[in-house]
This record gives C-alpha cells, sequence and structure tokens, in this order.
C-alpha cells in the first residue's frame, strides 16, 4: 500500500548491515557494494493507457514473451496483461478486462497482494494482510488457477508464514515473492541452512521443482521455503540479506542465474543482484541505481522478460503511485 518516503540511500545501507550482524549465523549480512549505474540504458518510457490500471499496482511477473501478470493490492486484484505494441493493456477475453478479484482458500476475504509470479505450479501472490482486517499483519503465500472465465479467484493453496517470520506492522509485510528452480540451486552447490549440507530436493516431498523466495519490507531479508503443493505445511531452508533497506520485489532472471531485489522510493529506487556464492549462500554481487532517466517513482513491481533481442531485453516496473496517470514504465537491460 502507499506509504510514507523514508530514502535510504548507500550510506543507510552500513547501518542496516551492522544491524544484520546480530541475527543468526545462518543469516548473511547486508552489502556494502558502491552503487553502479544501471546496466541497460538510461531512458524509460511508459508502458500502459493513461489512468488504465489506477494506483496501487504492487507487483509484475512474466508469463510469457506477451503475457505480464500484474497485482493490485487495494482491493486484491489480479491483471492479465497482454502487449500491445509498446504498450501493456488488460486482456480481454475470459474476464480479465478489468482484473479478477482475489479471495483467500475459503473464497473470503480481501488479500492485500503486493507481489506475484508465475510458476509451474500457478500464479502466485505474497500478502501481507487481509483488507478486511487491515490493522493485522497476515503474511501469506497464494496460488491460483488462472484457467476459466470466473470474475474472482479463491486460492487453491494457502501458506500461513506470519508465525515463522519476524513480527512486523500491518503495513510493513511481505513486499516480495519469486521462485528459483530445484535444478539451478543444485547446479550451484545451494546450501540448505537447515541441515547445513547441500540442498537436497527430495527432503522435501510434495514441493514441487523449486522454492519460492519472499522478501520483507521491514529488514530487507529474503526467506527461501520449500511450500507443500497441498497447502498449508511450509518449511524454511535459507534466510539472507538483500542488501537493501527495504525490499519491494524479487525477480529471478534464469539465463544469468541473478536473483533481484528491488526498492522502491524508500531507497531512491536502488537493486540489488545476488548469486549463490562458493559457500553455498546467496551473496550479494551488485548494487544499481535506478535508470538515469527515471524519476525517483514508487515502483513496487519488476519483471524481465527473457527474449534477448539486439543485446538487451525489456524490464517492466509498476508504480504503486500512478504518477502521471500511468503506472508501468519499461526500460532494457543488457542480456549479460
Amino acid at each position: 500500500m502507499p506509504r510514507s518516503t523514508r530514502r535510504i540511500r548507500p550510506a543507510a545501507v552500513a547501518t542496516v548491515a551492522a544491524a544484520l550482524l546480530t541475527l543468526p549465523a545462518a543469516t548473511a549480512t547486508a552489502s556494502t557494494t558502491a552503487n553502479s549505474p544501471w546496466p541497460g540504458a538510461s531512458a524509460v518510457t511508459t508502458a500502459d493507457g493513461s489512468n488504465v490500471l489506477g494506483g496501487n499496482m504492487s507487483g509484475l511477473s512474466f508469463g510469457s514473451p506477451d503475457v505480464l501478470w500484474a497485482v493490485k493490492n487495494g482491493p486484491g486484484t489480479l491483471y492479465r496483461l497482454v502487449r500491445n505494441g509498446t504498450k501493456w493493456q488488460p486482456d480481454t477475453a475470459n474476464g480479465w478486462s478489468s482484473g479478477k478479484q482475489l479471495r483467500y482458500r475459503d473464497g473470503k476475504g480481501d488479500p492485500d497482494a503486493e507481489a506475484v509470479v508465475a510458476t509451474p505450479d500457478g500464479v502466485v501472490a505474497a500478502t501481507e494482510r487481509d483488507g478486511d482486517n487491515s490493522r493485522t499483519s497476515a503474511l501469506k503465500v497464494l496460488r491460483y488457477d488462472v484457467s476459466g472465465s470466473a470474475k474472482s479467484l479463491s486460492a487453491k493453496a494457502e501458506w500461513n508464514l506470519t508465525a515463522d517470520l519476524p513480527k512486523v506492522s500491518a503495513n510493513d509485510g511481505l513486499e516480495a515473492v519469486s521462485w528459483i528452480p530445484d535444478s539451478a540451486l543444485t547446479a550451484k552447490g545451494f546450501v540448505d541452512q537447515r541441515t547445513k549440507t547441500p540442498y537436497n530436493p527430495s527432503n522435501y516431498p510434495g514441493h514441487g521443482t523449486g522454492l519460492y523466495l519472499v522478501g520483507l519490507e521491514s529488514n530487507g531479508m529474503i526467506y527461501a521455503y520449500a511450500l507443500d503443493q497441498a497447502g498449508g505445511k511450509y518449511t524454511r531452508v535459507a534466510s539472507f540479506a538483500s542488501g537493501l533497506g527495504s525490499i519491494m520485489e524479487l525477480e529471478y532472471e534464469a539465463s544469468t542465474g541473478k536473483l533481484w531485489a528491488v526498492c522502491d522510493d524508500t531507497c531512491g529506487g536502488d537493486s540489488t543482484t545476488l548469486a549463490v556464492d562458493a559457500q553455498g549462500k546467496f551473496a550479494v554481487t551488485a548494487m544499481h541505481d535506478r535508470p538515469s532517466g527515471m524519476p525517483d517513482y514508487n515502483n513496487e513491481g519488476f519483471a524481465i522478460s527473457a527474449t534477448c533481442a539486439s543485446g538487451s531485453k525489456q524490464v517492466v516496473w509498476a508504480d504503486d503511485g500512478n504518477e502521471g496517470g500511468h503506472a508501468l514504465r519499461s526500460g532494457t537491460l543488457s542480456c549479460g
């Protein structure tokens, strides 16, 4: 949801890092890496029609080169956006023209959807509270079946992570979600912090084919979970610092093996990349400024296309504030 602007530039990250040193040994510390320029074109352009999506757009995920999933956090709504030239617009088929209202697994509530990721398991959202009870933190991950033409969607599976995560205020919870395939993790020698041995997917029967990662706004930390796809049961496999004082989006870039963590205007639009290091832990590899041609918007969503053309690929940001009547902006990222 919209929030006051609390600027945390790189100097403040060092302070966050010092605080994180008090966390358990299994938790990585924040990075003090100096900022680098955005690794793509400096210019960005609007990527939606004027006042089509409105405010509160909070998460993005490419489903295919021509399909972009987006969530709004108030009311909790899922959009299927399709490419129309250089713009993205709501799909007009199968009831998607105004998005679909999200519900919890019991068919009730108003999930405050802050993030979304398209996975082999389905389209998955992360929420920080129920809009019908907005004063209480409810850190949940919800999986939806997006086939069919129903006007609203009830979760097919639901995981309540509240008891396993630090206690936070109602509007300071889960803001990011991503998914990394098991094959990528095992290939890099990722270590399971629970067992202190190389990650073995067979230790988590029923979890599907990858781990889910969520980002907590309040501390900039990332938590990796094996989620039993029947719903309800989960196991935390690792936790590590994003290198940012606060986190609003996670995006796994499969072609490079990088995990991107993104902050909004709280941190001046900074982002970090992380990768599995020689010790089998996710560590920050770089910190980037936002593109120089993009003002310091309240960007809470970020997605990277898998399609590379002429050495670059499209990236899209979602602006919670809908500045100038536009919620989406596009730019480029170097393929390498």
